[in-house]
């Protein structure tokens, strides 16, 4: 039996692995995250699905980095929605998602034939398109560490994860063996007003640690957890997080209190994508691979998000 955190404030079910029922709102979406990262941190990569029923699309992103990689990246913002299976059809690519065992076991595949190459993504406005481009491949399943954390106020799972399977990227198969998490999101989320940190690792000693908070002018008991290196999970109370930016608004570190674990999050290659609101507002979601430094000199690797709508730098992140 997968351990489910229980805050007691709204059931989690393995049926919640599925797709749900459609809100009213414009914003209404429906969110599959899945991140990963070489024990080493040599090589990483994430995909997002996202369903916007209401604005009648769907967005895929899927990245490959690396130290000493340039990024590899497709971000495609106007895909047909997918029916339940999740499997994803848009121009020269197609992407499955799978959940093989509920709450234990997800599988996803990709295929690409022309993702961007980009030697450069942390320079204001890179984004895909118009030079080079590579095929990417994924075919890799994450498997549950430690158990399930849902949110106390929102419909939303973590799951930390170890992560195998087959990464190709133009003529280069890498066999892949490492750790990272998996998220599942509904609801309402408006890209355009709320900035957030999310953050998500694995330590050298087996620890695994996430923590979010959005900066939305008043604290409260932001979402936590770790898992212990013998495999237990464990919500924590008290998260709190401070960033210093660069002048290109790219962050440069950032200070992660983790309750039992403070450490640094410094990033070593950046994902970053651009998202335009049905009003043509534009965000900035600037995601990172991750080196992780713990006071006590444990360190790791995993994923940071910062992101930046309009307004983004007089917001809390201090």
């Amino acid at each position: 039996m997968v351990k489910i955190v229980d805050h007691g404030t709204w059931p989690l079910g393995e049926a919640d692995e599925g797709v749900h029922p459609v809100g009213g709102e414009r914003l209404w979406s429906e969110s599959f995250y899945l991140d990963f990262a070489a024990e080493d941190g040599s090589v990483a990569g994430y995909v997002r699905l996202g369903l916007y029923p209401n604005w009648g699309r769907a967005w895929y992103w899927a990245c490959l980095v690396g130290r000493d990689r340039p990024l590899v990246l497709l971000a495609d913002d106007h895909v047909p929605l997918p029916g339940p299976d999740l499997a994803v059809r848009g121009r020269d690519y197609r992407a499955t998602q799978e959940v093989v065992a509920p709450m234990r076991s997800f599988r996803l595949t990709l295929e690409a034939g022309a993702a961007a190459v980009l030697e450069n993504p942390g320079r204001p406005g890179a984004g895909p398109g118009g030079g080079a481009t590579t095929s990417l491949e994924f075919d890799l399943e994450w498997e549950t560490v430690g158990g399930v954390y849902p949110y106390g106020f929102i419909p939303r799972y973590e799951i930390p994860c170890r992560v195998g399977g087959v990464i190709r990227v133009g003529g280069e198969a890498i066999p892949f063996s490492g750790y990272g998490e998996r998220d599942h999101s509904w609801g309402e989320r408006d890209w355009w007003k709320v900035s957030w940190l999310w953050s998500s690792g694995r330590l050298d000693d087996g620890t695994f640690f996430h923590g979010m908070r959005a900066n939305v002018g008043f604290e409260m008991p932001w979402p936590c957890f770790t898992v212990s290196p013998d495999g237990l999970l464990d919500h924590r109370e008290g998260f709190a997080a401070a960033t210093e930016f660069g002048e290109d608004g790219f962050p440069v570190l950032s200070r992660l209190a983790v309750p039992g674990a403070p450490l640094t999050a410094t990033p070593v290659a950046f994902a970053p994508v651009t998202v335009t609101s049905p009003d043509g507002v534009v965000a900035r979601f600037p995601r990172a691979l991750c080196r992780f430094e713990a006071e006590d000199g444990r360190s790791g690797y995993g994923w940071t998000e910062w992101h930046q709508p309009p307004g983004w730098r007089e917001h809390g992140w201090r």
